[in-house]
């Protein structure tokens, strides 16, 4: 069988950027949306709703293993089409839920579909039928999903606003069916190639790799590094706010550091050319630790505290695609599902811990810019990781 054509890789292309902006859309951004709708109408605490949604990160980042795993096997077609199919009755659920362990069942339900339709499942189908220009097409993905919060939050809102939480899911359930679902059935048939011969070498074990010292390193430096840009996320509205911004001016703030993100993925082709591979992953995490520190130590005016968020989005934005690229970049593509799901794991249990993380910390040290320090030292330990991540070749 042969390869994808020109034709069948922009519809991947073209099906991927469309249906992460719906998965995220639906599973990920419409939860802090209606996370106070949620709270009114069933009394549950926010803490409690909250707890529930990570649990349904944390089970992702679980189920993300084996995904790897069948991905490299049966391809990204099988995966994603199961995982839209398992996202519908779990967003359903998540609307009908009458009790809080039903809801707490169904997040988990969604954790499962998370794993076979968010990003490391996109990464896999494009780095393997994209082959060496697996870069231009997750740069595409990366920045159209971008767009998932700027299209699905004022979405929800506007739902929730003219019915309750409940009819908004169910809504969003019946996008994510008729959307997905088919997008992934149709549009990512064809033949899944078998990776590159000068990718497949006979000494790569996948299970050897996952135990080496390199591979244990860039997933720390991944895992390290995503936290800190997942809690600057989170944190930074409070942040800013303690700084004297208004909360207006704060969320102006974080969608102009968006804005940052999607520029900052427009740099990563030319930062490739330019950089090795230990190069490039040391510099991406020590230029989040710098924007972070920067945002603990710059205490105003208001517009070079944007600048200094639109600064910590570009650094967030390179960040999102080292991680793309960190397996293939070091061991090529031959066992890049498995590889991946092994290294996006710390990463989903990064953005499960990061909404809580910072205002824990920020109880305990006094404030949000000894927060922001202890986040800039943690990208700098993950800068450190990724010094040794590289290995070597015969």
């Amino acid at each position: 069988m042969a390869v994808l054509s020109e034709a069948g890789l922009r519809r991947v292309l073209v099906v991927l950027c469309g249906t992460e902006i719906v998965s995220w859309g639906v599973l990920y951004y419409a939860f802090p949306v209606l996370a106070t709708s949620i709270t009114a109408d069933t009394g549950w605490s926010l803490a409690t709703i909250t707890a529930a949604f990570s649990t349904g990160l944390v089970v992702s980042a679980l189920v993300g293993i084996p995904a790897g795993r069948w991905l490299d096997r049966y391809g990204p077609r099988v995966v994603m089409t199961s995982g839209s199919v398992l996202a519908v009755p779990a967003v359903v659920g998540i609307a009908v839920a009458p009790t809080l362990p039903w809801f707490f069942a169904a997040w988990v339900l969604a954790g499962i579909a998370m794993a076979g339709v968010l990003y490391a499942p996109a990464f896999a189908a494009l780095t393997r039928w994209w082959g060496p220009r697996r870069v231009t097409a997750l740069t595409a993905v990366t920045l159209l999903a971008g767009f998932a919060s700027l299209v699905f939050a004022p979405l929800t809102a506007v739902l929730v606003e003219g019915s309750d939480w409940r009819r908004t899911y169910l809504v969003l359930a019946v996008v994510l069916a008729v959307t997905t679902i088919p997008a992934h059935l149709f549009g990512l048939r064809g033949h899944w190639p078998a990776p590159e011969r000068a990718e497949h070498r006979a000494h790569d074990d996948p299970g050897a790799i996952a135990r080496s010292r390199p591979f244990v390193l860039v997933v720390a430096a991944v895992g390290l590094g995503s936290f800190t840009a997942f809690a600057v996320i989170v944190n930074q509205v409070p942040l800013l706010v303690e700084r004297g911004l208004t909360t207006t001016e704060a969320a102006w703030a974080l969608g102009l550091g968006g804005l940052g993100q999607t520029l900052g993925r427009l740099g990563y082709g030319p930062l490739v050319a330019v950089t090795s591979v230990r190069g490039r992953a040391v510099a991406i995490l020590l230029a989040t630790a710098a924007t972070t520190g920067l945002m603990a130590l710059v205490p105003g005016p208001t517009a070079l505290l944007i600048a200094v968020a639109m600064l910590a989005g570009a650094a967030r934005g390179v960040l999102t695609l080292f991680q793309a690229t960190a397996v293939s970049d070091r061991w090529g593509a031959a066992h890049y599902g498995r590889l991946n799901g092994i290294l996006s794991a710390p990463v989903m249990l990064a953005t499960a811990l990061a909404p809580w993380a910072g205002a824990a910390l920020a109880d305990v040290l006094g404030g949000y810019p000894a927060v922001f320090a202890v986040l800039a030292a943690v990208a700098v330990l993950a800068a450190a990781c990724a010094v040794g991540s590289v290995p070597r070749r015969p």
